[in-house]
Protein backbone atom coordinates (compact mmCIF):
# COMPACT_ATOMS: atom_id res chain seq x y z
CA UNK A 1 0.00 0.00 0.00
CA UNK A 2 2.89 2.28 -0.08
CA UNK A 3 4.00 1.71 -3.38
CA UNK A 4 5.78 4.76 -4.74
CA UNK A 5 2.26 5.10 -7.34
CA UNK A 6 0.03 5.50 -4.02
CA UNK A 7 2.58 7.96 -2.49
CA UNK A 8 2.26 9.98 -5.87
CA UNK A 9 -0.93 10.00 -5.86
CA UNK A 10 -1.90 11.54 -2.64
CA UNK A 11 1.16 14.19 -3.18
CA UNK A 12 -0.94 15.16 -6.79
CA UNK A 13 -4.03 15.41 -3.76
CA UNK A 14 -1.94 17.81 -1.79
CA UNK A 15 -0.90 19.79 -4.63
CA UNK A 16 -4.05 20.39 -5.84
CA UNK A 17 -6.00 21.07 -2.71
CA UNK A 18 -6.11 24.69 -1.28
CA UNK A 19 -8.49 24.04 1.78
CA UNK A 20 -7.08 20.79 3.98
CA UNK A 21 -7.68 19.33 7.18
CA UNK A 22 -5.23 17.40 8.94
CA UNK A 23 -6.46 15.13 11.84
CA UNK A 24 -3.40 13.91 14.11
CA UNK A 25 -3.45 11.80 17.19
CA UNK A 26 -0.44 10.46 19.33
CA UNK A 27 0.72 7.94 16.67
CA UNK A 28 1.99 11.90 15.06
CA UNK A 29 4.40 12.77 17.81
CA UNK A 30 5.72 9.14 17.69
CA UNK A 31 8.65 10.11 15.74
CA UNK A 32 9.18 12.94 18.53
CA UNK A 33 9.85 10.35 20.93
CA UNK A 34 6.38 10.24 22.68
CA UNK A 35 4.48 7.30 23.65
CA UNK A 36 1.38 6.54 22.72
CA UNK A 37 -0.56 5.89 25.97
CA UNK A 38 -2.98 2.63 25.30
CA UNK A 39 -1.97 1.79 22.00
CA UNK A 40 0.46 -1.71 22.16
CA UNK A 41 3.59 -0.45 23.89
CA UNK A 42 2.04 2.70 25.02
CA UNK A 43 2.73 3.90 28.85
CA UNK A 44 -0.79 2.60 30.05
CA UNK A 45 -1.00 -0.75 27.71
CA UNK A 46 -2.36 -3.44 29.91
CA UNK A 47 -1.30 -1.68 33.05
CA UNK A 48 -3.38 -0.39 36.61
CA UNK A 49 -2.04 2.31 38.39
CA UNK A 50 -0.75 2.13 41.70
CA UNK A 51 -3.93 2.56 43.30
CA UNK A 52 -5.36 -0.53 41.19
CA UNK A 53 -7.37 1.97 38.95
CA UNK A 54 -7.81 1.58 35.00
CA UNK A 55 -5.95 5.17 33.45
CA UNK A 56 -9.68 5.96 32.56
CA UNK A 57 -10.82 6.43 35.99
CA UNK A 58 -7.48 8.06 36.67
CA UNK A 59 -7.40 10.76 34.39
CA UNK A 60 -10.86 11.53 34.52
CA UNK A 61 -12.77 14.99 35.63
CA UNK A 62 -14.58 12.65 38.63
CA UNK A 63 -11.36 11.86 39.83
CA UNK A 64 -10.16 15.48 39.52
CA UNK A 65 -12.97 16.26 41.80
CA UNK A 66 -12.85 13.68 44.65
CA UNK A 67 -9.43 12.70 44.70
CA UNK A 68 -7.06 15.73 42.40
CA UNK A 69 -3.93 14.13 44.26
CA UNK A 70 -4.36 10.88 42.26
CA UNK A 71 -5.58 12.36 39.09
CA UNK A 72 -2.49 14.41 38.85
CA UNK A 73 -0.36 12.24 39.59
CA UNK A 74 -0.70 10.77 36.66
CA UNK A 75 -1.35 14.07 34.25
CA UNK A 76 2.36 14.70 35.46
CA UNK A 77 3.68 11.48 34.51
CA UNK A 78 2.21 12.20 31.10
CA UNK A 79 4.06 15.06 31.29
CA UNK A 80 7.21 13.79 32.43
CA UNK A 81 7.46 11.59 29.13
CA UNK A 82 7.08 14.94 26.48
CA UNK A 83 9.08 16.83 28.70
CA UNK A 84 11.90 18.07 26.41
CA UNK A 85 10.38 16.69 23.19
CA UNK A 86 10.48 18.34 19.96
CA UNK A 87 8.34 18.76 17.13
CA UNK A 88 9.04 16.19 14.56
CA UNK A 89 9.40 16.72 10.49
CA UNK A 90 5.17 15.45 10.02
CA UNK A 91 4.80 18.29 12.77
CA UNK A 92 7.14 20.67 10.70
CA UNK A 93 6.13 19.64 7.14
CA UNK A 94 2.28 20.56 8.14
CA UNK A 95 2.77 24.17 9.53
CA UNK A 96 5.02 24.60 5.81
CA UNK A 97 1.75 23.80 3.94
CA UNK A 98 -0.02 26.52 5.80
CA UNK A 99 2.31 28.55 5.11
CA UNK A 100 1.91 27.63 1.62
CA UNK A 101 -1.94 27.24 1.06
CA UNK A 102 -4.84 29.89 1.93
CA UNK A 103 -6.25 27.17 4.45
CA UNK A 104 -4.55 24.45 6.34
CA UNK A 105 -6.34 23.55 9.72
CA UNK A 106 -5.32 21.02 12.22
CA UNK A 107 -7.37 18.85 14.30
CA UNK A 108 -5.65 17.46 17.19
CA UNK A 109 -6.28 15.27 20.03
CA UNK A 110 -2.37 15.48 21.57
CA UNK A 111 -2.20 17.45 24.29
CA UNK A 112 1.52 17.72 24.09
CA UNK A 113 1.43 21.35 22.10
CA UNK A 114 3.83 20.44 19.41
CA UNK A 115 1.73 21.43 16.28
CA UNK A 116 1.91 24.70 18.13
CA UNK A 117 5.95 24.46 18.66
CA UNK A 118 5.89 23.38 15.20
CA UNK A 119 4.25 26.72 13.78
CA UNK A 120 0.70 25.58 13.08
CA UNK A 121 -1.24 28.64 13.86
CA UNK A 122 -4.83 27.22 12.53
CA UNK A 123 -5.15 24.80 15.60
CA UNK A 124 -8.17 22.72 17.05
CA UNK A 125 -6.67 21.29 19.91
CA UNK A 126 -9.80 19.52 20.72
CA UNK A 127 -8.35 17.75 24.47
CA UNK A 128 -6.40 21.28 25.47
CA UNK A 129 -3.33 21.44 26.10
CA UNK A 130 -1.21 20.01 29.36
CA UNK A 131 0.48 23.55 29.50
CA UNK A 132 -2.22 25.71 30.27
CA UNK A 133 -3.47 25.50 33.95
CA UNK A 134 -6.72 26.89 35.23
CA UNK A 135 -8.23 27.56 38.56
CA UNK A 136 -11.18 25.46 39.16
CA UNK A 137 -12.38 28.07 41.43
CA UNK A 138 -11.93 31.80 39.84
CA UNK A 139 -10.89 33.01 36.58
CA UNK A 140 -7.06 32.73 37.23
CA UNK A 141 -5.07 30.55 34.61
CA UNK A 142 -1.50 30.78 33.35
CA UNK A 143 0.94 29.12 30.78
CA UNK A 144 3.88 26.76 32.23
CA UNK A 145 6.62 25.45 30.02
CA UNK A 146 6.42 21.92 32.16
CA UNK A 147 5.85 21.10 35.55
CA UNK A 148 9.01 20.72 37.26
CA UNK A 149 8.93 22.70 40.29
CA UNK A 150 4.75 22.76 40.37
CA UNK A 151 3.85 21.48 44.09
CA UNK A 152 1.61 18.79 43.13
CA UNK A 153 -1.65 19.14 42.96
CA UNK A 154 -0.82 22.90 42.44
CA UNK A 155 -2.73 25.76 44.36
CA UNK A 156 -4.08 28.83 42.85
CA UNK A 157 -1.87 31.72 43.63
CA UNK A 158 -5.14 34.01 43.41
CA UNK A 159 -7.36 32.37 45.23
CA UNK A 160 -5.95 29.22 47.12
CA UNK A 161 -8.18 26.86 44.82
CA UNK A 162 -7.28 24.04 42.76
CA UNK A 163 -5.09 24.18 39.69
CA UNK A 164 -5.54 21.96 36.51
CA UNK A 165 -4.24 21.42 33.50
CA UNK A 166 -7.00 23.16 30.70
CA UNK A 167 -7.24 19.11 29.12
CA UNK A 168 -10.49 17.02 28.60
CA UNK A 169 -10.23 14.19 31.11
CA UNK A 170 -12.41 11.20 30.84
CA UNK A 171 -16.24 11.86 31.29
CA UNK A 172 -15.93 15.38 30.16
CA UNK A 173 -17.36 17.51 27.41
CA UNK A 174 -15.45 18.82 24.48
CA UNK A 175 -14.87 22.75 24.73
CA UNK A 176 -17.86 24.35 22.58
CA UNK A 177 -15.29 26.56 21.29
CA UNK A 178 -13.10 23.76 19.42
CA UNK A 179 -15.97 22.47 18.31
CA UNK A 180 -17.38 25.25 16.72
CA UNK A 181 -14.37 26.06 15.25
CA UNK A 182 -14.53 22.28 13.53
CA UNK A 183 -17.88 23.04 12.29
CA UNK A 184 -17.23 26.32 10.57
CA UNK A 185 -14.13 24.64 8.94
CA UNK A 186 -16.53 21.95 7.60
CA UNK A 187 -19.21 24.60 6.78
CA UNK A 188 -16.64 26.93 4.45
CA UNK A 189 -15.44 23.59 2.77
CA UNK A 190 -12.35 20.95 1.80
CA UNK A 191 -10.81 19.95 -0.68
CA UNK A 192 -8.98 17.24 1.06
CA UNK A 193 -8.89 15.63 4.56
CA UNK A 194 -5.47 13.89 5.79
CA UNK A 195 -6.15 11.37 9.00
CA UNK A 196 -2.69 10.75 10.99
CA UNK A 197 -1.58 8.64 14.02
CA UNK A 198 -5.16 7.98 15.55
CA UNK A 199 -6.92 4.95 15.40
CA UNK A 200 -10.66 7.55 14.99
CA UNK A 201 -12.29 5.41 17.39
CA UNK A 202 -13.83 8.80 18.96
CA UNK A 203 -17.00 10.02 16.28
CA UNK A 204 -15.24 13.94 16.22
CA UNK A 205 -12.46 12.50 15.17
CA UNK A 206 -13.52 9.82 12.66
CA UNK A 207 -16.05 11.88 11.73
CA UNK A 208 -14.87 14.56 9.22
CA UNK A 209 -13.68 11.83 7.38
CA UNK A 210 -16.57 10.29 6.93
CA UNK A 211 -18.46 13.54 6.25
CA UNK A 212 -15.56 13.58 3.28
CA UNK A 213 -16.56 10.13 1.49
CA UNK A 214 -19.74 11.58 1.83
CA UNK A 215 -19.16 14.92 0.12
CA UNK A 216 -17.04 13.35 -2.59
CA UNK A 217 -14.34 14.81 -0.95
CA UNK A 218 -10.38 12.90 -1.43
CA UNK A 219 -9.32 11.57 2.08
CA UNK A 220 -6.04 9.88 2.63
CA UNK A 221 -5.17 7.93 6.24
CA UNK A 222 -1.63 7.96 7.08
CA UNK A 223 -1.20 4.84 9.81
CA UNK A 224 1.30 1.61 9.84
CA UNK A 225 -1.60 -0.08 11.83
CA UNK A 226 -5.67 -0.67 11.01
CA UNK A 227 -8.16 2.31 12.19
CA UNK A 228 -11.77 2.99 12.20
CA UNK A 229 -11.73 4.77 9.31
CA UNK A 230 -9.64 3.03 6.62
CA UNK A 231 -12.54 1.12 4.90
CA UNK A 232 -13.58 4.67 3.82
CA UNK A 233 -10.27 6.61 3.15
CA UNK A 234 -9.45 7.53 -0.68
CA UNK A 235 -5.83 6.39 -0.35
CA UNK A 236 -4.33 4.59 2.99
CA UNK A 237 -0.42 5.05 3.51
CA UNK A 238 0.58 2.08 6.32
CA UNK A 239 3.66 4.46 7.74
CA UNK A 240 5.05 6.17 10.06
CA UNK A 241 4.03 10.17 10.03
CA UNK A 242 7.51 12.01 9.57
CA UNK A 243 8.65 9.17 6.64
CA UNK A 244 5.17 10.06 4.94
CA UNK A 245 5.11 13.48 5.08
CA UNK A 246 8.82 13.72 4.12
CA UNK A 247 8.25 11.57 1.32
CA UNK A 248 5.17 13.58 0.16
CA UNK A 249 7.13 16.80 0.51
CA UNK A 250 9.49 15.74 -1.37
CA UNK A 251 7.04 15.11 -4.05
CA UNK A 252 5.78 18.33 -3.85
CA UNK A 253 9.30 20.14 -3.61
CA UNK A 254 11.54 18.02 -6.20
CA UNK A 255 15.54 19.22 -5.59
CA UNK A 256 16.77 21.33 -8.18
CA UNK A 257 18.68 19.00 -11.20
CA UNK A 258 22.31 19.60 -10.74
CA UNK A 259 23.59 21.41 -13.15
CA UNK A 260 26.24 19.94 -16.06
Amino acid sequence: MNDPRTLDAVAALVAAAQRILFITGAGISADSGLPTYRGIGGLYHERLTAEGLSIEQALSGDMMRRRPDICWRYIAEIEANCRGAQPNAAHRLIAALEQEKPSVWVLTQNVDGLHRAAGSRKLIEIHGTVHHLRCTECPHERDVPDFSGLSLPPACPACGGLLRPDVVLFGELLPPQQLDRLAAVLRAGLDLVVSIGTTSVFPYIAGPVRWAQQQGIPSVEINPGDSEISAVVTHRLQMGAADALTAIWRRLHPPDPAED
